[in-house]
C-alpha cells in the first residue's frame, strides 16, 4: 500500500497543479483510488501518440469521465473535476447531469480528445482574493493536452491549440520535456531551397516570416549587390534581419565568392531555420552569437569563400560593430529605428538599401504616424507613392548627414505592399551638406493638385503662392494650399545604374523583375523609348559615378536614346563630369494621373499617344511605374490640361444619329485650339454639330 501511495504522488507531482499540504492530507485516500484508476484506464495510459501523463479533465468519452468519480457509502459521487466546496456529492444521475452540461459540453476538442472545463485548485490565484470569492474566480479553467498550461478562457485555450498545430507540435509535452521539431515547407525561389513553416503566410510574433509576394523586392535587391560585385571583389554584406534566410541564401548561391555572406536575426527559432536552409542548399555554417566579435571574424582567406555566417544578435549592434560594404534592412514596418547604425560602419562607396513596410504612415493613412517616425506632414495626394519614397529618402539623408556622409538615390520604388530605397554612401562632410541641401518643403494646391517645391533660402516671402504655377488663391476663397515635407527633392533614380541591374537580370534569368527595371530605365531618362539589348560581356565601357571610374556593361547602338552622346574613353575632369551628368539626367518630380484631370463628358485619347502629344509638344515624358495611368513630364499643370483637352473628343448622346466627330471637322478644331484653353474647344465643337444637324433643328 505504501508503495501505491509512493507512485500516486509521483505521478501527481508530475501534473503542475499547486495543492496546499492541508488539502493533501484530505485528499490523500482520493489521490490513492484515483492513481490506481488511472493506471486501469487505457486511455490516460501512456500512448505513442501522446506519451506522458495527461491531466484527469482530459477525456475521450463522457463515460471515462463518470469512472473517475468516486462512489461513497452512501451511493453518492463527487464530481472529480470540482470541489467538494463548489458542488456537494449527489447521486449518479444528478452527477451524469452536472458533468455533461458544466464541463463536457463546453470543452474543446482536439484530436479525439475532450479537454473538460476544470474546477480544481490547479490554477493560481490572486492574492487578494480569498474564502467564497476566491474559489468563484478561479473555478474555470482548461488544461493544454499538448503543454502543461492553464488557461481561463475557452477561447483563448482554441487559440493555444491552433498556435501549437501551425507550429507542428501535435504530441504531449512538458516544461522538462524538449519540444518536438515543427514540420516545415519546402518552398522553392530563384533556384534556393528554403523551409519554412505551415503558416508562413500568416505567421505569429515568434515564427519566422516568408513573404511570397515579395519577390519582386528580393530580386531588386539581388540585381543592385550583383552590380555591386563587379565593382570591387569580395565585398561584405549583411541581411539584417534573416528570418528564413532566403535572401542570404540567393546572394551566397548565385554570387558564390564574389560576396561574404551575413545572416543576422535575434530571434533563436530563426537563427535556427537559417542553419537549416544553409545545410539544404549545401552552404557552410558558422554560427557566431557573441557581441564581441569584430571585422576579423571572417577572414579574406579562400576557405570561407563559400561560407555563410549566422548571427544572433541585435541589428543596431553588429551595424555598430562591424564594417559592410552592403547592408539591407527589411524590419517589420519602418526601418527609421536602424539608419544611424547602418551609416554608422558602412564603408565608403557601399550600398545601403531599406524596405519599408509601412505603407499605412508612409501613404498618407496615418499621418500622426508619418509624423511621429519620418518628421513629415503629408496629406493624401495624386501623387502619394512618390510622395512616400520622398518621405524615405529625406529620412535617409538626415541619417547619413549625421554620420558625416552623403548619399546618392540609386533606386526608389514604392508599390502595393513595400517602398524600397537603395542608396550609395559618400563619405566626407562635403557630400552631406550637398545631400541636406536636396531636403525641401513641398507647396501643394488641394484644388488642383500642382505642386512645387520652395525655392532654396531661409528668407520669408510675403506670399508664397506666387511659388505655385497655378492661380487658384486668386480665384478661390480661403487658403488653397498646405505645405508639405520635408521631402528629397533630387532625382529618385540613376539610369547608369539601373541599366547595370537591367543587364544582371538578364544574366541571372529573373524574369519577373526585367519589365520593371525597364520601365525605372525609361523613368530614369524620362523618354519612352524602349529599345533594350543584353550586351554582350566583351563590351565594356568606363563610367564615372560618385567621382569614380567603373568597369559597366557598354550599350549597343540601338539602346542609344537619340540625341544622346556616346561615352568614349575616359574625362579627364572627373568632377565636371559628374556635375554635368547629374544635371542633364535628373528627370521631373512627380507625376500626373490622366483620369484624375480628365474633362467631363469628353473621351481622353490612348495613353501611349498622349505620351506622343506631350513628346511633340516639346515637353519631357515617360510613363511610371508608381502609377499604371501617370505621366511623369516637366510640363506645367496648365498645359497638361490644354493637350489632354485638345485631344480629347466629346462623348454624345445615344440617340444621336450622326456619331462622332468626322476627321477634318477634327483637323479644323485642333487648328484653332493651338495655344488656347477649354472655352474655345467648346466653340468649335458647338460650331461643328452645328454644321453637321440639319435645317430647323436646335444645335444645342
Amino acid at each position: 500500500l505504501d508503495g501505491v501511495v509512493a507512485s500516486g504522488l509521483a505521478e501527481s507531482n508530475k501534473l503542475d497543479v499547486t495543492i496546499t499540504e492541508s488539502e493533501m492530507k484530505t485528499e490523500e485516500k482520493g489521490t490513492e483510488k484515483e492513481s490506481t484508476r488511472e493506471s486501469n484506464s487505457n486511455i490516460l495510459d501512456e500512448t505513442p501518440d501522446y506519451p506522458g501523463e495527461k491531466h484527469i479533465s482530459i477525456q475521450q468519452h463522457l463515460a471515462d469521465l463518470e469512472k473517475l468519480a468516486d462512489p461513497r457509502e452512501d451511493k453518492k459521487q463527487p464530481c472529480p473535476l470540482c470541489p467538494e466546496e463548489k458542488f456537494k456529492a449527489c447521486y449518479h444521475h444528478k452527477l451524469h447531469r452536472h458533468l455533461q452540461n458544466l464541463h463536457w459540453k463546453v470543452s474543446v476538442e482536439f484530436e479525439g480528445y475532450r479537454m473538460c472545463i476544470c474546477h480544481l485548485p490547479c490554477h493560481p490565484v490572486k492574492s487578494n482574493l480569498a474564502g467564497d470569492q476566491a474559489f468563484s474566480k478561479m473555478g474555470a479553467h482548461y488544461h493544454c493536452i499538448i503543454c502543461s498550461a492553464t488557461i481561463m478562457r475557452r477561447t483563448d485555450m482554441i487559440s493555444h491549440i491552433n498556435r501549437h498545430v501551425n507550429k507542428g507540435e501535435t504530441k504531449t509535452r512538458f516544461s522538462t520535456v524538449v519540444a518536438p521539431k515543427a514540420s516545415h515547407e519546402v518552398v522553392k525561389e530563384s533556384a534556393t531551397d528554403v523551409q519554412v513553416l505551415p503558416n508562413y503566410s500568416t505567421p505569429q510574433k515568434t515564427d519566422s516570416y516568408f513573404n511570397p509576394k515579395m519577390k519582386l523586392n528580393r530580386q531588386l535587391i539581388f540585381c543592385a549587390l550583383a552590380v555591386l560585385a563587379k565593382e570591387r571583389k569580395p565585398i561584405a554584406c549583411l541581411d539584417a534581419f534573416g528570418a528564413t534566410g532566403i535572401m542570404g541564401l540567393q546572394w551566397a548561391k548565385h554570387l558564390q565568392s564574389s560576396v561574404r555572406v551575413t545572416i543576422n536575426d535575434c530571434n533563436e527559432n530563426s537563427v535556427a531555420m537559417i542553419q537549416e536552409n544553409c545545410l539544404l542548399n549545401k552552404m557552410k555554417v558558422k554560427l557566431s552569437t557573441r557581441e564581441d566579435d569584430n571585422d576579423e571574424a571572417m577572414g579574406d582567406g579562400e576557405e570561407n569563400a563559400d561560407t555563410i555566417e549566422v548571427t544572433k544578435m541585435d541589428a543596431n549592434v553588429i551595424m555598430h560593430l562591424r564594417s559592410f560594404d552592403f547592408i539591407h534592412l527589411d524590419p517589420f514596418g519602418t526601418s527609421v529605428n536602424y539608419l544611424d547604425s547602418a551609416f554608422r560602419n558602412v564603408r565608403n562607396l557601399g550600398i545601403v538599401s531599406l524596405t519599408s513596410t509601412d505603407t499605412s504612415s508612409l501613404y498618407a493613412k496615418a499621418q500622426h504616424v508619418a509624423l511621429r517616425h519620418y518628421g513629415c506632414n503629408i496629406v493624401r495626394t495624386e501623387y502619394y507613392r512618390e510622395l512616400a519614397a520622398r518621405v524615405v529618402v529625406a529620412a535617409v539623408t538626415r541619417a547619413a548627414a549625421r554620420c558625416n556622409k552623403g548619399i546618392e538615390v540609386l533606386l526608389a520604388v514604392a508599390l502595393e505592399h513595400f517602398v524600397l530605397v537603395v542608396v550609395r554612401v559618400l563619405r566626407g562632410p562635403s557630400p552631406a551638406d550637398d545631400a541636406a541641401k536636396r531636403i525641401r518643403y513641398l507647396i501643394h494646391c488641394q484644388w488642383c493638385e500642382e505642386r512645387s517645391f520652395q525655392k532654396e533660402g531661409n528668407m520669408v516671402e510675403e506670399n508664397p503662392y506666387q511659388q505655385l504655377p497655378c492661380d487658384c488663391h486668386g480665384s478661390m476663397p480661403g487658403k488653397t494650399a498646405v505645405v508639405l515635407g520635408p521631402l528629397w527633392s533630387g532625382p529618385l533614380f540613376n539610369a547608369g545604374f539601373l541599366r547595370r541591374m537591367l543587364f544582371e537580370a538578364m544574366h541571372y534569368g529573373l524574369d519577373e523583375v526585367q519589365p520593371l527595371l525597364k520601365t525605372l530605365v525609361c523613368e530614369a531618362e524620362c523618354t519612352t523609348l524602349k529599345h533594350f539589348s543584353a550586351p554582350s560581356p566583351c563590351e565594356e565601357n568606363k563610367q564615372e559615378e560618385c567621382g569614380v571610374y567603373i568597369k559597366t556593361p557598354k550599350p549597343a547602338a540601338e539602346s542609344l536614346v537619340p540625341g544622346k552622346r556616346k561615352r568614349e574613353g575616359l574625362i579627364p575632369d572627373a568632377g565636371a563630369k559628374r556635375s554635368k551628368s547629374e544635371s542633364s539626367a535628373e528627370h521631373p518630380a512627380f507625376y500626373y494621373n490622366i483620369h484624375r484631370h480628365s474633362i467631363k463628358g469628353m473621351n481622353m485619347p490612348k495613353l501611349n499617344k498622349f505620351l506622343t502629344y506631350l513628346s511633340k509638344a516639346g515637353y519631357r515624358v515617360s510613363r511610371t511605374h508608381f502609377d499604371p495611368m501617370g505621366v511623369r513630364t516637366n510640363a506645367p499643370l496648365a498645359q497638361f490640361k490644354t493637350i489632354l483637352m485638345k485631344y480629347s473628343t466629346p462623348t454624345y448622346a445615344g440617340g444621336q444619329a450622326e456619331g462622332p466627330v468626322h476627321l477634318p471637322e477634327d483637323a479644323q478644331a485642333e487648328e484653332q485650339l493651338q495655344g488656347a484653353g477649354g472655352a474655345e474647344l467648346l466653340e468649335a465643337d458647338q460650331s461643328v454639330v452645328a454644321e453637321d444637324c440639319p435645317p430647323g433643328c436646335d444645335a444645342d
